[in-house]
């Protein structure tokens, strides 16, 4: 038992015959035992998707060799591919303004387990949160940004990115734009949330508007961050029914309640490698 290790690997590849066992039959060869595989036929995109679970049972076969030797397989059927260690926790930078429930349930949920991420880090354009920060332990990076200073101020936070090895960052309700550049640099390893209402409620306080027009459902929305606002990749969705006695602080509550709860599973979906991009989309396996 001591000298089984696991892994995750991850294939997306045009579709065609051969393929589960070519990757079934690499790992047969080297003591690989699958202990859990999911897998995905896109037809319309002629795509393959795929995610493996498994652990060797030879102490020899390294990950290392594992990467070296799959390079040949995956070049063969021209295959997107990442091999990780099971456990191997997710680096995360988390980025704030002045909201703090995002921020508060994954910081709860890092301490208590729940989610295989490490947070080195967070950062913020206001200081209102380091509070929050500071009573996990975690260093408060105070970023400010403003039209003048928005170019130094995203230097500084890839700065932070490369210094930091980080490998997933969170705008954990980030009040800011992102330039087209970092959105680039920063590709299908950037998460944001908003809450649902967009495109109708767009803007300051769409919870008010919202409430306004008597909406009944309430929701939360993680993607991926694009260089198109609010429009990248979905991952997660979740809404919550309100009926006509709801006041606006109700709705409010309601919607923090479900941007939390939808990003805290993005996060976890993408530390686990569950997530795999189909183009403007996205394959989970949960």
């Amino acid at each position: 038992m001591s000298d089984r290790a696991t892994y995750v690997l991850t294939v997306d590849c045009p579709d065609g015959p051969g393929l589960i066992h070519a990757v079934s039959g690499f790992l047969f060869e080297r003591s690989g035992n699958i202990l859990e595989l999911q897998q995905y036929e896109n037809h319309q995109a002629g795509r393959f998707f795929q995610r493996i679970e498994f652990e060797t049972l030879d102490g020899a076969v390294t990950i290392d060799r594992l990467r070296a030797e799959f390079a040949t397989v995956a070049a063969r059927y021209g295959m997107h591919w990442q091999l990780r260690a099971a456990a191997a926790p997710c680096r995360t930078l988390i980025m704030v303004s002045k909201d703090g429930h995002c921020l508060n349930d994954l910081l709860f949920r890092w301490r208590n387990g729940a989610l295989q991420i490490e947070v080195p880090a967070i950062a913020s354009n206001h200081r209102d949160l380091e509070p929050l920060a500071t009573s996990y332990g975690v260093p408060f990076h105070h970023i400010p940004v403003t039209t003048a200073t928005k170019a130094d101020a995203e230097g500084r936070l890839l700065e932070l990115v490369e210094r930091e090895r980080i490998d997933l960052v969170v705008l954990a309700r980030y009040m800011q734009v992102l330039s087209d550049g970092l959105c680039e640099t920063l590709a299908g390893r950037a998460i944001n949330i908003h809450h649902s209402f967009l495109p109708s409620f767009k803007g300051a306080k769409p919870y008010h508007q919202a409430f306004d027009r008597g909406v009944k459902l309430v929701g939360a929305t993680a993607h991926y961050v694009t260089g198109e606002l609010d429009e990248g990749p979905i991952i997660e969705q979740d809404v919550v029914r309100v009926d006509h006695r709801a006041s606006t602080d109700d709705i409010v509550a309601a919607g923090r309640d479900v941007e939390a709860q939808v990003l805290a599973r993005a996060v976890k979906w993408h530390a686990q490698t569950r997530i795999l991009l189909n183009g403007h989309k996205t394959v989970v396996f949960r």
